[in-house]
């Protein structure tokens, strides 16, 4: 069997930036072993296989694995490679600039625009958020993720968010102390466990506002096999809400995180929170493309 593939760069402008995922379209016919096979091969944070919804409604069906074979949920970056190529390939009816897309059992919104060789935006909305409570320990947090605890941000708690994945966000004081996390793998795993949390966003808002970016992240995801990632729309999406919800950031439509830079992929993801709904937005493009002989 000659299985097609490709290899998207989401929240990125040009190619080798952004976070890279692999796609796999019509995927109907590999089983879900063969599935985690194939995330294990490319060994990217998640690959995202293109498939028939099974609920009424939604135009394609969306299911994503990590390299350790964790089947993950939630729109990030995942969804938004996936509907890039979409659009770039001519899988999209010209007609239309809104869809619906099916990641597990849940409907999502998409709209597509901007449909030309020079680029495409896909704006897809995120579950309601939720908060789920908060990490109190400062000294243990600080302890797993390699700081000292005077490097967290003291006006504020650690909590646990999601529109659609649970991560656990972590304030801190500045970018420095962004970039001086190197976490614990086996300490983190067991702390995101006891919170409930699948990753662990770490995130400042001491920012310079005249560069238009509301917060700088890096996230650790040891919990599904993801080391560190360079863009994280399952968990910006929280975050914008919990910045939202904190008064931290004052045009609710355009709220800039910036993730990537310490990873040599700077990547910038563009949401807008309004009330329950969260929209993620985004660019990329189609960097690679080739045949898995199986």
């Amino acid at each position: 069997m000659d299985v097609p593939f490709f290899w998207v760069d989401a929240f990125a402008t040009t190619a080798l930036a952004g976070n890279p995922l692999a796609l796999v379209p019509d995927a109907d016919a590999l089983p879900d072993e063969t599935m985690r096979a194939i995330a294990r091969e490319f060994n990217q944070s998640e690959t995202t296989f293109l498939v028939r919804p099974d609920r009424p409604g939604a135009d394609h069906r969306l299911r994503s694995f990590t390299p350790a074979g964790v089947e993950v949920f939630g729109a990030g970056h995942n969804a938004m490679g996936a509907w890039i190529w979409l659009a770039r390939s001519g899988r999209l009816d010209p007609g239309r600039d809104t869809f619906v897309q099916q990641i597990g059992d849940e409907l999502l919104q998409v709209r597509v625009s901007g449909r030309s060789e020079s680029g495409v935006e896909v704006s897809m909305e995120q579950s309601a958020p939720r908060f789920l409570g908060r990490v109190e320990d400062r000294v243990a947090l600080a302890a797993v993720l390699g700081l000292d605890v005077e490097d967290l941000a003291g006006d504020r708690l650690a909590e646990v968010a999601s529109t659609g994945a649970e991560h656990l966000l972590v304030p801190v004081r500045n970018i420095e102390a962004v970039d001086a996390a190197q976490p614990d793998t086996a300490g983190l795993r067991k702390l995101l466990a006891d919170a409930g949390a699948e990753g662990c966003y770490l995130y400042t808002v001491d920012l310079d506002p005249v560069a238009g970016v509301s917060a700088y992240a890096r996230f650790f995801n040891p919990t599904v096999g993801i080391v560190e990632d360079p863009a994280t729309g399952t968990a910006a999406g929280p975050l914008a809400a919990v910045l939202v919800r904190d008064g931290l950031v004052h045009d609710h439509a355009r709220i800039i995180i910036e993730q990537g830079r310490k990873l040599g992929r700077p990547s910038r993801i563009g949401l807008s929170v309004d009330g329950p709904l969260v929209t993620i937005t985004g660019t990329g493009v189609v960097a690679a493309e080739g045949v898995l002989h199986l």
